[in-house]
Parts: C-alpha cells; structure tokens; sequence
C-alpha cells in the first residue's frame, strides 16, 4: 500500500505519490505513471468481499493504490458519493449489474448520468482532483481529448468544480449527433469545449504536444494517460467477477473489452496482477484494429483512422498501450523509450526487433479480434432476437468478437457493456428497424445545444494555445 508510482520513460526511476501523479497527469518525460508494484489480494481476501457493495470494492480497491495520499475515511465518503444509486440509476444499489445473454454475460457499466462507463472512474476521479487541489489551496488547467465518451462524462463529473477548468477537445463531425449534444449543453462556467478539425488521433497529439512545453507542463489530465483514472477502473473487474462466480471465488473468467485507448483493457490487466483470476482478456477493436494486429502479430503498425459506426473506438495510436509495454520490457524505461520512439518516428515497431517474442501476448493472457459494420447490425439483431435487449455498437463489437472466442470449456464470458443505444440511434434503427424509446433525461437533446457551445479550431497547436491563454486559470 505504499503507492509509489514511476514514469515508463524514466531511467532514473524516481518515485511519485499517487496525489502528485493525479495532479500532473502525463510525465514531464513522455511516460506514464505506474505503480512501483501491484498490490495484491489472496483468494481469501478475494472471497471475504463478495456481498460488498460496489461503492466498498471500490473503496478496497482504490484504498490498496493511493497508498495512504487520501485518508481511509475521506475515501470511503469519496467513493459512496461517487457511486450512489442515484448517479447510476439503480434502485438496487448495483451500479454496474451483470446479465446472461445467451452463452455469454454482459456487465452493464453505462447506467451513469451520460449512459457511458466512463462516468464510473471519471465521477470518482474528479472527486478525488478536487480534494487533492483543495487540500494544497491550488487551482488546475485540465486539457483533455474524446473521441466521443469521455467529454461529456468529464464534463459531468467536474462541472461548477470552482479551483478547475476544464478544456475539452473533440474531433469535428467524428462523434454521433447525440454525443455532440452531451458535451454541447455543459458548456459553461468551468467547462470549454473546442472543437477540432481532424480526427481524435489529432486532438490527442495536440494534449501531448502542449503538456510537452514548459509554458502548459503543469495541465492535468483527465484521459486514461491519468493513472487516477486507470486506477478507478480496477473496481469494475472486481464487481463482475463476484457477480459471475458468486461463492465460487478461485473460478477463472474471461473478459472482452471493446477499446481503443486501451485503458480500461490495461485495468482488467492491473486487476489481474492484483490476484483477481482473469484467465484471458481479449481486445475488440471495429475497423480500426490497430489492437488486433498488434495481439496477433507482436507489431505496433500505426495506419490512419476511418470513421466508423462505432466512433468512441476511432483510434490510431492507444496511448494506454505504452504501460503494457513497459511491464513485456521487465520494467526497463530505455527500451520502452526506444520502442515508443521508433513507433513516433517510422510508425511502426516491432516487440522481435526489441528481444521480445511475439507470443508475449498470448503468454499473458491476451487475445484479440475485430468487427465490422455489417457484423454490428448482424450482432445487434442477433442480440435482440435471442434476448430483447438492445445492446450499443461498441458493446456489439465485443459480442462479436465474444461469440468468435467463446469455447465450451465451463470458464465464464463476461463482455463490458460500455455505452447505452441511445448514443448511437441511426446505426440501431439500421440493425433492428427503430429506433428505442428515449429515457426521459435524454429526449429533445439535441435542441438545447447554444450555436456557440464550441469554439473551432484547425488542427493547430498555436490556435488552441491562444485560446487556453485568454481563457486559462
């Protein structure tokens, strides 16, 4: 429980508390935060948490990674208000629920106020940004990128916090109509939202190359390059495992994670280091399955995003990526530096050309697979055929790619559901011929959206520094 964190770039190894990791983000080198090591759990412990609540597996989990920089006691209130069932719709209590679905179970983790699971380490991490700040009588500069999801829960979680500004930058006309609303009308007070022409790969390159100068090193970070963040997501793996097993804690399960940043599939590994038995973790990518070839084949070969029907996985280059690398490396900083280099430089790298077989993957537990846009209308229907539930176009993504793994071996499947239908309307009616019912919070959306909710920008590192300058703390 010491929580001691080291940058993946940092061949002196020098530590950092969780506290200064959660303010600064990304390194002042390049790397990212990552623990010193994991803490871990023995199956007894595992077993004495099975009738806790989500709010208290957090607490446990969260508690074993901060190392002491937030007091027991401040927390456990932390996380019993970032998780009240009324934040997540629950009436139960159970904030992130598992259902059967045919051969297979899928955990809902998108019940929160903007129907993605990003709400779910985002309301906490703010929390936790917000007491850190206060704490040190600071005020901070947040800059962050979404490729749909992650603004309008960032937005959400930290909106009318008075010592944070919030800038948010999204790619123009790459998100649905409905996400754009979402960040559109919590724009306001401490939330800016610029809009950038290009892709998320874009917007991402400019937060790195702004918290790469000296004049903007001290913005935070909300995005998964946040271990705060990656942190508040380890709980989910627990809360499903529990739920599948029940009293039979010890049983192995898999898990399929649709992504593109990589950084909840980099929690369900970090769980799994902490002793939770995750027998494979397997990576669903849509078209832009950079992931799956990398799984596959032990080669990081960049190529450039498309738009595809399921937009919040539109990703280039999965930042997260960089912390699985440096654990393959031994934990060596140099030859993660070289790797992460050589893929910036020539767009391609190679783990056989740094001494490390391709196999490394497998090894460890990670398989992956990909999805297309008729397979997400295909798996949608199939869905909805066999179970009369509506399932998202990222959720359908790792269904498809689910059934594609799935063995009669006895070992539970578990797919993380990672946002409502209600995002991504026009793709449902395609598969399923209508449209759902909207929930009473997200009908006439669109229309409460201010023309000036967004201030566009090219693809220009100059534009947006002199748009944080005039607006900045």
């Amino acid at each position: 429980m010491n929580g001691q964190l080291v940058s993946t770039r940092d061949k002196e190894k020098k530590k950092i508390s969780y506290s200064d990791a959660l303010l600064q983000g990304l390194a002042p080198d390049g790397g990212l935060y990552t623990p010193e090591f994991y803490p871990q759990f023995s199956q007894g412990e595992l077993a004495s948490l099975k009738d806790f609540s989500y709010p208290e597996l957090a607490f446990e989990i969260k508690r074993n990674l901060v190392g002491g920089s937030i007091p027991d006691a401040v927390l456990s209130t932390m996380t019993k208000r970032a998780y009240s069932p009324e934040k997540f719709n629950s009436s139960d209590g159970n904030v992130v629920p598992v259902r059967k679905v045919g051969p297979i179970f899928i955990q809902n983790l998108s019940k929160g106020h903007t129907a993605a699971f990003k709400d779910l380490a985002l309301q906490q991490l703010a929390q936790e940004m917000d007491y850190e700040l206060a704490r040190r009588g600071q005020n901070l500069d947040i800059l962050g990128a979404t490729s749909g999801d992650t603004g309008s829960s960032a937005e959400n979680a930290f909106k009318g916090m008075e010592r944070i500004k919030l800038f948010m930058l999204s790619p123009r006309d790459r998100m649905s109509a409905f996400q754009r609303a979402q960040m559109g009308v919590l724009t306001g007070k401490n939330i800016y939202n610029v809009s950038v022409e290009g892709t998320f790969d874009d917007c991402q390159d400019l937060v790195k190359k702004l918290k790469g100068e000296p004049e903007f090193s001290k913005l935070g970070a909300v995005n998964s390059i946040n271990w705060g963040r990656v942190s508040s997501q380890v709980p989910y793996y627990l809360s499903g495992y529990l739920q599948v097993v029940g009293g039979n804690v010890g049983k192995e399960v898999d898990f399929v994670v649709p992504s593109g940043n990589f950084g909840n599939v980099l929690a369900g590994y970090v769980a799994k280091r902490m002793g939770l038995p995750i027998r494979n973790l397997i990576v669903a990518t849509n078209e832009n399955n950079v992931l799956d070839v990398l799984f596959r084949t032990g080669v990081y070969q960049w190529k450039k995003s498309m738009e595809t029907s399921s937009p919040s996985m539109d990703i280039s280059e999965a930042s997260n990526f960089e912390r699985l690398a440096f654990e393959f490396f031994q934990r060596d900083p140099e030859k993660l530096a070289e790797f992460m280099k050589q893929f910036k430089q020539t767009k391609r790298a190679n783990f056989a050309d740094f001494g490390v077989t391709p196999n490394i993957f497998r090894d460890n537990g990670f398989y992956s697979g990909s999805s297309t846009h008729k397979d997400r209308l295909r798996t949608i229907k199939g869905v909805y055929d066999m179970a009369k539930t509506i399932i998202d176009t990222h959720t359908a993504d790792g269904v498809k790619v689910a059934m594609d793994y799935k063995r009669e071996d006895g070992v539970p499947m578990v797919v993380m559901e990672t946002a409502l239908p209600v995002k991504f309307e026009a793709t449902i009616k395609e598969a399923l011929g209508f449209v759902p019912e909207r929930e009473e919070r997200f009908r006439g959306l669109e229309g409460k959206v201010r023309a000036d909710a967004f201030h566009n920008i090219p693809n220009d590192a100059e534009r947006l520094k002199e748009y944080l300058r005039a607006n900045r703390n």
